[in-house]
């Protein structure tokens, strides 16, 4: 059964490999899915806003069914307003797992219809994670194994770094 859309929210700080192959699987099961670039208070981010955002939409320029918008406060308050019940979360290892399963029970507190789909990484981008991509951008190390090369040019031909 197809559902017509998803969120697929995170601070994709900045989008990874692992986060595009992740969102490439969620359009088998949806026909539409809003890619929610959040803003967390407790969160140190490496770039804006406004950069992660265009991140997203320079991957995805040709895909139609994919939607990229700015949120701040609660993703069950985000679905909500966009009238969306299927929240999109990846799980790369069993720490992963045992985090989004509890903020996938808050949220069905939050909002009973939401419902919280697991999709598992692939062996290839398991081991990628936004933290260590950042750490390998201020050493200056190779990206090309961690992001999409129009991320990576964006970052080296803006000076983003």
């Amino acid at each position: 059964m197809k559902y017509n859309k998803a969120i697929f929210p995170g601070s994709f700080d900045p989008i990874t490999l692992g986060h595009i192959d992740l969102i490439e699987s969620s359009l088998t099961l949806f026909d539409q899915i809003i890619i929610g670039v959040g803003i967390n208070k407790e969160k140190k981010y490496m770039f804006n806003i406004k950069d992660r955002k265009h991140f997203i939409e320079l991957v995805f320029k040709n895909e139609k069914r994919i939607i990229v918008k700015e949120y701040r406060g609660l993703t069950t308050d985000f679905c909500k307003q966009e009238k969306v019940t299927h929240i999109i979360r990846g799980i790369r290892n069993n720490i992963d797992l045992e985090y989004e399963k509890t903020i996938a029970f808050t949220n069905s507190r939050l909002n009973k219809k939401i419902k919280t789909i697991f999709l598992l990484a692939t062996n290839k981008y398991h081991f990628i994670s936004s933290s260590v991509v950042r750490d390998i951008i201020l050493s200056k190390g190779h990206l090309d194994s961690f992001l999409p090369k129009e991320v990576i040019d964006e970052i080296l031909n803006k000076n983003l770094i």
